[in-house]
């Protein structure tokens, strides 16, 4: 059997290459949008691809099914749940894939979605036992996938109890690897280490300890607080609608006029100067394709701004992958005559004492709950676009976060909308508690 995990860290999904040595025929499972790492693989080894199956229809991230049906002639499976408007094999429960001595059993695991099915795999050369499970988005290290991106809350997390039952059925030894790590919107808690064993999570995951269905819905439903991905309407009909091909290649373009400037370049160089109204995700913070699609609008023509051809290269292929594909090209040597002067903690201190400023906390909720500093307006920078032009009140806003890349974000938006904006690029809530200052910790029912 031969086996290959691919982990793409921008967005915490997780995708594999299992195949057979005898045969040489290799199956793709959940694939990236960016497809190159499969096929250079599978050449590498001499391994000919028989077909992609799909776990379930992503919410988070455009597949690389379309792709690789259309330009490779790749056959594509998925459950007939999904109901997908696309050419594809069926998937069912008990369903055996012979490679060789390489075998696939699906498991039809509902809960995350009505389709979602995880993969057992066996090497039948060694024993008929599976030695691994591909649980996509329904078992996660340390975790279980949350209920309410396709169904109401509490009926999928009904159906993820169940399904979790299923796989429990499996023994200790198999060795599990998740559709996410660390990183995805996909799930709450879930770890950044990339597999782990189901007898190590019946032990230890804090979802399969709880006694029963309505403790475990309680705790599920509870989950769905966390923000929803960005674009999911979008990205799931993408997923599930006819194949989506390679986009065009970025070109130059001479003037931003009509267009949203999207500055992929670090902090502190927007900062130093930048395009009217750009808006900053520096390519460099991690989830730059998830935080770019929460402050750009799915139908905006966006123009990257970046410090090389390379790195705007990069960044459309980050935003493919999470549905933005309207990008009309790169900006070369523009003129950047507008400047943000950041704010250090020890300035933001005399501006919070002479009631100078808005200071605008814009981490999620649970992450201020945890302390946030006293007089701050709670607005998560995902949610700017839409409130932001109501916060100014006549005065200066002034952006922080944990590390200054989703300030520095928010004061982009800010200021794109007419807002006089500074952010924190080189401080923290945690560092202002650090040094001396006092914070304000919300205290929950029972603490």
């Amino acid at each position: 059997m031969f086996f290959e995990q691919f982990v793409d860290e921008d967005l915490g999904c997780a995708s594999y290459l299992v195949g057979d040595e005898g045969t040489r025929g290799a199956v793709v499972v959940d694939p990236a949008f960016a497809v190159e790492p499969y096929l250079e693989s599978a050449r590498r080894r001499g391994l000919r691809l028989v077909a992609v199956l799909e776990t379930h229809t992503h919410a988070d991230h455009v597949s690389g099914h379309g792709r690789l049906a259309l330009e490779h002639g790749i056959p594509v499976r998925i459950h007939p749940a999904a109901e997908p408007e696309y050419p594809f094999e069926p998937l069912r429960d008990g369903e055996t894939i012979d490679l060789g001595t390489t075998r696939i059993t699906v498991i039809h695991t509902p809960g995350h979605r009505p389709e979602h099915c995880a993969l057992a795999v066996a090497d039948t050369s060694r024993s008929d036992e599976p030695w691994l499970v591909l649980t996509g988005d329904s078992l996660f290290v340390g975790d279980a996938a949350r209920p309410d991106l396709s169904v109401e809350a509490r009926e999928g997390a009904k159906g993820l109890y169940a399904s979790l039952r299923r796989l429990l059925e499996l023994p200790d030894s198999v060795e599990v690897y998740p559709g996410h790590v660390a990183g995805s919107l996909c799930g709450a808690a879930m770890s950044s280490k990339a597999s782990t064993t189901v007898g190590f999570e019946r032990r230890f995951n804090p979802m399969l300890g709880l006694a029963g269905v309505e403790d475990f819905v309680a705790a599920s439903t509870a989950a769905t607080s966390t923000p929803r991905p960005p674009n999911m309407e979008r990205i799931v009909a993408l997923n599930r609608g006819p194949f989506v091909g390679t986009p065009p290649p970025l070109t130059p373009v001479d003037a931003p006029e009509g267009l949203v400037v999207l500055d992929v370049r670090d902090a502190d160089a927007f900062a130093s100067g930048h395009v009217p109204g750009a808006v900053s995700v520096p390519l460099s913070s991690s989830g730059f394709g998830t935080k770019a699609a929460f402050v750009l609008d799915p139908a905006d023509r966006v123009a990257i701004h970046a410090a090389s051809p390379e790195e705007a290269d990069r960044a459309a292929a980050r935003l493919h992958s999470v549905g933005l594909f309207e990008l009309a090209g790169r900006l070369d040597d523009p003129a950047t005559p507008e400047r943000v002067e950041p704010v250090e903690l020890e300035e933001l201190e005399r501006l919070v004492e002479e009631d100078a400023v808005v200071l605008v906390d814009v981490r999620e909720k649970d992450e201020r709950d945890d302390g946030y500093i006293a007089g701050s307006v709670n607005v998560p920078y995902r949610l700017l676009r839409e409130l932001g032009s109501d916060l100014a009140k006549g005065k200066t806003v002034v952006t922080i976060c944990s590390s200054g890349t989703r300030a520095g974000i928010a004061a982009s938006v800010l200021a794109a909308q007419g807002v006089g904006a500074r952010p924190v690029l080189h401080g923290s809530v945690r560092e202002w508690a650090e040094s001396g200052h006092e914070t304000v910790h919300f205290r929950r029912c029972g603490s």
